[in-house]
């Protein structure tokens, strides 16, 4: 089980958003994050360090929004639908542009391969949470 599905479970009051898509959400976050870390280190080490410049400042756009969403939506107060929608709504739109630019630089670098996969995934667990929030 997740820490972000442990923490859900043993929160002293009712939520107010589906715990699953939530959980799935926070994890999907936390991971996109990391990977477009670890992308970003790898771009630089590259050999072809120009053609990976948009890639880079993506992946550093990418965690930055995905950090400040898990923020914000890891905190249990109560939720401000015109706030944490166009939140998500920045995440998925940063996602999608990251794993985009990472899947034009997959066939030759595994680490973009695997960002873009992750990217698509918090896009996806961003989507999902922002229809379970309607």
């Amino acid at each position: 089980m997740s820490y972000a599905k442990q923490m859900l479970s043993i929160y002293p009051s009712e939520l107010t958003a589906d715990a699953n898509a939530l959980a799935v959400t926070i994890d999907a976050l936390n991971d996109c994050s990391q990977a477009c870390t670890a992308d970003t280190d790898a771009d630089l080490g590259e050999s072809s360090l120009l053609e990976l410049v948009k890639c880079i400042r993506l992946c550093q756009d990418c965690v930055d929004v995905c950090v400040a969403t898990v923020s914000v939506i890891s905190r249990r107060t109560e939720y401000d639908a015109n706030f944490i929608k166009p939140l998500l709504q920045a995440c998925v739109a940063i996602c999608k542009s990251c794993g985009d630019e990472c899947e034009r630089h997959a066939h030759k670098h595994a680490h973009c391969r695997v960002c873009a996969e992750a990217c698509r995934r918090c896009e996806a667990a961003c989507r999902q949470l922002l229809a379970a929030l309607k």
